[in-house]
């Protein structure tokens, strides 16, 4: 059964600005499907990049404030006006997190480098000519070049980079975006994975990956690593 109504009550909007749907409903589906293991995993760090409405950041800090636990959070967004839209959203319902108006996480490498034990993506991933990716307004939330990875093809790195060594990454992809392919390029990079929801709708198949470290992945790379060098040698 698709969930079609938002969780938590929307103050705040803009023109410019996403507002949820179920890609957004899906992520927080997701998150209150994974919320037990959330909570054992005591995150200090909670990351949403592309914030958008705050839809899916708020959730995340309503569903752990229930249960008394607050992580210190951050959005970003390429965005001002979704920067705006974000900080009503959370002030209505009573939680705060750093909001910093930047393209994925630029100028943030430095400080969160293996900090973050969260981090929550609900990517622009609709395939679109690439001369749309980037650009300024609403389309910025969509448009994700060709096979809609070249903005997912960009975070990928930076959440490998900001993640702590027990960070979990919560990302919206669509079949278009070929998940399997996303996930073999994550375990190349030492990171486990699993398609925690699976969501059709009338216009796209949504698949929510969760992925995190994993030690096997980690010593495979070293392997191929260490016999890749061989060989060239």
């Amino acid at each position: 059964m698709l969930s079609r109504i938002a969780k938590i009550q929307l103050v705040s909007s803009h023109p410019e600005v996403y507002e949820p749907c179920d890609d957004s409903f899906a992520l927080v589906d997701a998150l209150l499907a994974d919320r037990t293991n959330l909570l054992q995993h005591c995150p200090s760090i909670c990351m949403e990049i592309g914030c958008g409405s705050g839809y899916v950041i708020t959730s995340l800090a309503v569903m752990l404030g229930l249960e008394g636990f607050v992580p210190y959070y951050l959005a970003t967004d390429i965005n001002p006006h979704a920067i705006r839209v974000t900080r009503e959203t959370m002030d209505a319902h009573g939680v705060y997190a750093e909001l910093v108006n930047t393209d994925i996480a630029s100028g943030l490498e430095k400080r969160l480098a293996g900090s973050v034990d969260v981090m929550v993506v609900n990517p622009p991933y609709v395939p679109t000519p690439e001369d749309e990716v980037g650009c300024e307004g609403i389309a910025s939330a969509w448009a994700g070049g060709e096979n809609g990875r070249s903005v997912i093809d960009k975070i990928l790195p930076v959440a490998d980079n900001l993640l702590s060594e027990r960070g979990w990454l919560y990302m919206v992809t669509l079949t278009a975006n070929n998940p399997s392919q996303i996930c073999l390029e994550m375990r190349k990079k030492g990171y486990a994975s699993r398609i925690i929801l699976q969501r059709s709708t009338e216009e796209e198949s949504l698949h929510i990956i969760k992925f995190w470290r994993d030690s096997d992945s980690q010593l495979e790379l070293k392997n191929l690593s260490y016999w890749t060098k061989l060989v060239r040698n």
